[in-house]
């Protein structure tokens, strides 16, 4: 397995690469979009779909940390809205998205770019509202995203965060079995690229460019949460839009959660 300064470099590059190219994640929103969220009309997304009603009805004063949220297109639109927004992600060019419709559009907020992992640039209870939308499948261990959330969210606080269905990472990816309409399970969770693919799709990967992905099991995506001191107030799932693999034509890709920061002892 590469070093951790190495896998993340890797994965930093990937995503740079991603913003360049202006992926989906990395296409900034107009101003028209801007305009209607500075007259309340705003919407953020966790998974394709809208956010559950109820999940984050208002957000003006509140200081909301994005985490691994960068691209131009959700801190932009809470700033908006009248939040005091924080961007926390590994990309620079994923970040300089955020800046970029900051300045165009005449918002505040900030940027700091570092691993999703460790926060300690943020003093305890920083903020009112984490949103941490599908991105943690691109870190071998979350457990430090939990407890980090957990610390820097004051009591009381939200934790919006999404991720995929554990399910998505078990199947064979050969084309030949998507050919059949057949889902062939091949590899035991938590899945890591690095440890199960074979070292030379592992090579011709690194090589295109692409991030390296880990899948984590339900204990330490909803327990993580919950051992790192949340209690879990909504769970949400959704069907892809667009199915990558076989197994996402039947079951939903997308989960997300909502969770409350419990109040500190003493």
């Amino acid at each position: 397995m590469p070093s951790n300064s190495n896998f993340l470099q890797h994965n930093q590059r990937a995503w740079d690469a991603q913003a360049a190219q202006n992926s989906p994640w990395s296409q900034p929103v107009d101003s028209a979009t801007i305009a209607a969220a500075r007259a309340g009309q705003w919407q953020i997304h966790l998974t394709p779909g809208p956010l559950p009603a109820g999940w984050l009805d208002q957000v003006h004063g509140l200081r909301i940390l994005c985490l691994a949220g960068a691209g131009g297109q959700q801190a932009p639109v809470l700033a908006a809205a009248g939040a005091q927004v924080t961007v926390f992600d590994l990309s620079a060019q994923q970040l300089a998205k955020d800046r970029m419709v900051a300045g165009r559009d005449g918002l505040q907020l900030a940027t700091v770019q570092d691993d999703m992992r460790d926060l300690a640039c943020f003093a305890d209870a920083s903020f009112d509202v984490v949103v941490h939308p599908v991105s943690n499948q691109y870190v071998p261990d979350i457990a430090p995203v939990w407890r980090e959330c957990a610390r820097v969210l004051a009591d009381g606080g939200v934790l919006l965060s999404s991720f995929f269905n554990p399910a998505v990472f078990i199947g064979d990816r050969d084309p030949q079995w998507a050919r059949q309409g057949l889902i062939r399970p091949r590899f035991v969770l938590p899945y890591s690229d690095v440890e199960d693919m074979q070292p030379d799709a592992l090579a011709a990967r690194m090589e295109r460019g692409e991030a390296l992905i880990f899948g984590h099991g339900l204990d330490s995506q909803i327990g993580g949460q919950l051992a790192a001191g949340f209690v879990l107030a909504g769970y949400h799932e959704e069907m892809h839009p667009h199915p990558r693999f076989e197994i996402e034509k039947y079951l939903p890709s997308f989960i997300a959660t909502r969770a409350i920061r419990q109040a500190r002892a003493g």
